[in-house]
């Protein structure tokens, strides 16, 4: 296969020209390009008996591997007419109860939470070649837990959420800067200042997946299935590739 690059498509290349230098580039992609570190070895017979333990782990290993940003990760709803949403949020938490995330309840994720309570995450760490998915019904988090958890992160991250508005239409990119200086303004000289309607998420997945990528596609992924209600019991599964 030829390596070259193809030129980024000008203003003035035609529709099948663009398409066709897109496809020439796209197939020059490749996964999972460790160097010499090649991928981590990953033992189904060793993972534990539920999967928080092997998430805390397996995100340990990503920030030590150098994984951009490990705690990012795709967050998955669903409308009252069942049609489904995707969007990249950060994880603030995962522990007993769930995998933590924040948002505006009245943002478009919100609102389709409020609908429909449950949801997926999906976290990619391409530096190991791994993945985790999880999915389950949603709750909202205390409201004195979410004030708290925002009150610990950044001015801009509390400047962001005083600012709200979270997925309404904008009228024009002035608007947003005078609505944000004036959120940081008083973000920084209240840094107490509560957002009514930010509010924090836990999802409380009862079917957890670990995908290890593998070179020769011999992938390994270990299912969990929570078998009791509000339970810490699960099920363990392999699945073919």
């Amino acid at each position: 296969m030829d390596d070259s690059v193809p030129e980024f498509p000008g203003s003035d290349e035609s529709a099948a020209g663009a398409a066709v230098r897109f496809r020439a580039l796209l197939r020059q992609q490749r996964v999972w390009d460790t160097g010499e570190s090649g991928l981590p070895a990953f033992d189904p017979a060793e993972a534990p008996g539920s999967p928080l333990p092997l998430f805390h782990r397996w995100f340990a290993d990503a920030v030590a591997a150098g994984q951009p940003e490990p705690h990012t990760m795709a967050l998955a709803t669903a409308d009252a007419e069942g049609r489904p949403d995707v969007r990249t949020v950060m994880l603030h938490e995962a522990d007993d109860r769930g995998w933590h995330f924040a948002t505006h309840s009245t943002s478009r994720k919100g609102r389709q939470l409020a609908a429909v309570p449950f949801a997926a995450l999906t976290f990619y760490w391409h530096t190991q070649a791994r993945a985790v998915r999880l999915r389950g019904p949603v709750v909202p988090a205390d409201a004195e837990e979410t004030r708290a958890d925002l009150r610990a992160r950044s001015t801009g991250a509390l400047a962001a959420a005083l600012a709200g508005r979270q997925s309404d239409v904008l009228d024009s990119r002035a608007a947003l800067a005078r609505a944000y200086e004036a959120a940081w303004r008083r973000a920084e000289s209240e840094p107490t200042a509560q957002a009514p309607t930010w509010t924090g998420y836990v999802v409380a997945p009862d079917e957890a997946e670990f995908f290890q990528g593998d070179a020769a596609r011999r992938h390994v992924r270990v299912r969990y299935r929570r078998t009791a209600p509000a339970a810490d019991t699960w099920a363990r599964d392999l699945l073919w590739p």
